[in-house]
């Protein structure tokens, strides 16, 4: 049994510490609100700050927002930097900068500790089901300390290279769910529009190549209207800004990242910044001319 901390305790935070839990490691959890009841009936112990957390545990697990949320919570007053001690390891799970994040491990390894930046993918449902891709950027001496716990947490895990390198990974990871979000949505208006049952050609996609996890989970989303956040628009634009940002330095193009960028921001202005990604949707609708409740309501008139 270790001494994990766990600082960040929102909608993929929560269930990956309780996670932690379950595998019988002692938990000290720190968050800007309390900290979830039912971790601390499982055992978790609340800490009053970063700082404290750090102090208490071996192991510091960061989940934050973005990359200000990380730092601030490092380097900041009480931050984790103020409780390490030599020989503790400092992993960071957050989707932040890759360039901030090997400043963030330079900083900490000067504290005489190791840091790990392991951003994750998989959403609320693989951070419930402990299925989570977990992508690593670090030492193998680090990696080899953390990967017990990474096993409590995902399934697909892999040490991707050095400092940096797991976030590179991530903001890969995220131009591909939102470009193939995007398609989906095209995909599935388009269809919509003319005239056939969106749910009907969504089953039998899923039976040919265009079957992905995308199609099968946020298809479904897009189809239900059920747009309540497993991943908010405003964390996925983070997101593509990192990728954009690192494409203007490495003075190369992503159009069609850029264009999904645009397509988040129409949803944002019609006050969408925290419905789920696949509400993207919704603006190629507008785009279409196209309301699904209208046509509903036009098949009912006419049956």
């Amino acid at each position: 049994m270790s001494k994990i901390g766990f600082i960040g305790l929102g909608i993929m935070g929560a269930p990956m510490a309780g996670n932690l839990l379950k595998g019988g490691h002692e938990l000290y959890a720190h968050t800007r609100r309390q900290v979830p009841g039912e971790l601390i009936a499982a055992g978790a112990h609340a800490c009053e700050s970063a700082k404290a957390v750090a102090h208490a545990a071996d192991i510091v697990v960061t989940m934050l927002p973005d990359t200000a949320d990380v730092e601030k919570v490092l380097f900041g007053e009480n931050g984790v930097a103020q409780g390490l001690s030599p020989g503790k390891l400092v992993i960071d799970m957050s989707s932040i900068s890759p360039l901030a994040t090997r400043e963030f491990a330079r900083r900490i390894e000067a504290l005489g500790c190791d840091y790990l930046d392991a951003p994750v993918s998989g959403g609320e449902v693989g951070a419930k089901a402990a299925t989570l891709t977990i992508m690593v950027g670090g030492s193998q001496e680090a990696f080899a300390r953390a990967k017990p716990l990474f096993e409590l947490m995902g399934r697909n895990i892999t040490l991707v290279g050095g400092n940096g390198d797991g976030q590179t990974a991530k903001v890969a990871n995220q131009i591909i769910v939102a470009l193939t979000i995007e398609a989906v949505g095209e995909a599935l208006t388009f269809a919509a529009k003319a005239g056939a049952d969106p749910a009907k050609v969504r089953e039998a996609l899923m039976g040919g190549f265009a079957s992905s996890r995308v199609l099968e989970v946020h298809g479904e989303r897009m189809i239900k209207r059920t747009f309540e956040p497993g991943f908010r628009i405003e964390l996925h634009q983070k997101d593509l800004n990192l990728a954009l940002d690192s494409a203007r330095s490495l003075a190369m193009a992503l159009p069609n990242t850029a264009s999904t960028q645009q397509l988040f921001s129409a949803c944002v202005a019609q006050g969408g910044r925290g419905w789920d990604h696949s509400a993207i949707v919704r603006a190629l609708e507008q785009l279409a001319n196209f309301s699904p409740e209208q046509a509903a309501r036009t098949a009912d008139v006419r049956a």
